[in-house]
């Protein structure tokens, strides 16, 4: 990631790169902003093997499943024969997401193996030449916006289904092959804006390859297009690349797109990623270590438990990001039970302490071990997931700002011990939350009062 833009007399002259220097603050983007919380939703054809090829287990990321066991496409695509998932229900699946407290779910309209979870009218590859036939994009985006849900599509470019794609550009017939690609693509995504448009994002992924990186055009009049058909839509940076083949961001170390798309299971580094807080930015987090869509086996792998999702959506929020968290529905339409038990937990905590997470940003003040801040306007929360022997939580504010009150989410207004030099002690309640606890800090700030820590990072 670029640190730092260029200055103005430096700025590289570019045809493609960047569209805005700044945040967009229309309302949808404001929106994309206050969600904070999402779900992301793997489902597809690599759904049924799950991992396993003609006997053999294969560890590695079950989406790509295709390439680990080197499978043709025409082999593969015929599991499209055995699609039929009799137990999905949109309706159910929208309710059990809605009670973990998501504002927004990302889905899987097509991933690289090029199965349409739509009936695409463009490729023979769709769900309606399936067993089950209907429609299940169309059913998940009615019921999750029946719910009050956005609805984000993720959209693979690169697609191993199809005999125009190339992932590099070496003779005449692949570039006359490509070409006719990107007009394939074009015509799916404006089927998809069309057809669903009460879609709020596009995330696209399978950009990396020299082909895409080589028509940085392509990358900018998608943007544009969408823009255009889907007033108000939001476009993640992984789509966008500029003529010297950067992604994300441009020669000038401007961000492309709405928002930073680049973290995969991890947080950005909190000096070296975000020297800069000027970005809207996402993350998103699978349950194992490294498993997007279903796999049959999660023995081998590390899977994170409820409180360390709960930590990484706070420290997303902490630092004025979005977090995203992953499920992998069987291909029957269920969810195996692990999935549902991390729903549940972390709609039982989001209902009790949601306040330091829906509309929050970076609050600007020095971290402590305890936890984190998130701060919504004037409110500064703190979110305790560390209690100290002293049971004392040290705060340390910035210059000219005075802690008048520390109150728990219930009412209860906790003791305040003043330090001095911008320096308090908050007190421990006497009864231990025993999990994960939010106490909002009414402050008194002088008008006169300069962010200096946010200025610092800088």
């Amino acid at each position: 990631m670029i640190l730092f833009a260029q200055s103005a007399k430096n700025r590289i002259p570019l045809k493609y790169g960047a569209i805005r220097l700044e945040k967009r603050q229309d309302e949808a983007m404001k929106r994309f902003r206050r969600n904070r919380l999402g779900a992301f939703i793997h489902w597809g054809l690599y759904s049924i093997p799950g991992g396993e090829w003609k006997g053999k287990m294969y560890m590695g990321a079950a989406e790509w499943l295709k390439e680990w066991a080197k499978v043709s496409s025409n082999e593969w695509m015929s599991l499209m024969e055995q699609w039929n998932p009799t137990d999905f229900n949109a309706m159910q699946w929208a309710k059990m997401l809605k009670e973990m407290g998501v504002k927004y779910v990302k889905i899987t309209t097509k991933h690289h193996e090029g199965f349409c979870l739509w009936p695409s009218k463009y490729t023979k590859y769709t769900v309606a030449n399936t067993p089950y036939r209907k429609d299940l994009l169309g059913a998940m985006v009615k019921a999750f916006n029946e719910e009050g849900i956005d609805v984000h599509f993720y959209f693979s470019v690169m697609d191993w289904s199809h005999p125009d794609w190339r992932s590099t550009i070496k003779t005449k017939e692949d570039s006359v092959a490509f070409v006719r690609f990107l007009k394939f693509t074009d015509n799916q995504l404006r089927e998809l804006a069309t057809s669903y448009p009460t879609v709020k994002d596009f995330w696209f992924d399978g950009t990396w390859d020299s082909s895409v990186k080589e028509n940085a055009w392509w990358t900018a009049h998608v943007e544009q297009m969408l823009k255009e058909l889907v007033p108000g839509v939001t476009v993640n940076s992984r789509l966008r690349a500029d003529e010297y083949g950067r992604r994300h961001f441009d020669s000038n170390g401007q961000l492309m797109g709405d928002y930073e798309s680049g973290y995969e299971r991890r947080l950005p580094d909190p000096v070296k990623d975000l020297k800069v807080i000027r970005w809207d930015w996402e993350a998103c987090m699978t349950l194992p270590e490294n498993q997007w869509g279903y796999h049959k086996d999660w023995s081998l792998s590390y899977v994170k438990t409820p409180l360390e999702v709960i930590e990484h959506i706070v420290h997303a929020v902490s630092m004025g990001g979005n977090m995203v968290v992953n499920f992998g529905p069987c291909a029957d339409g269920n969810f195996r039970n692990e999935e549902k038990i991390m729903m549940e937990s972390v709609g039982a905590w989001m209902k009790k302490y949601g306040k330091c997470v829906y509309g929050c940003d970076y609050a600007g003040w020095q971290k402590q071990n305890w936890g984190y801040y998130t701060k919504n306007e004037k409110d500064i929360y703190m979110v305790v997931f560390n209690v100290p022997y002293s049971g004392l939580l040290l705060v340390k504010t910035l210059k000219g700002v005075e802690i008048e009150k520390a109150i728990l989410l219930n009412g209860d207004e906790l003791k305040i011990i003043e330090l001095g030099r911008e320096a308090y002690h908050v007190k421990m309640p006497d009864d231990d939350p025993g999990e994960p606890f939010v106490i909002k800090l009414v402050v008194k700030e002088k008008k006169e009062t300069v962010d200096k820590y946010r200025d610092a990072l800088i």
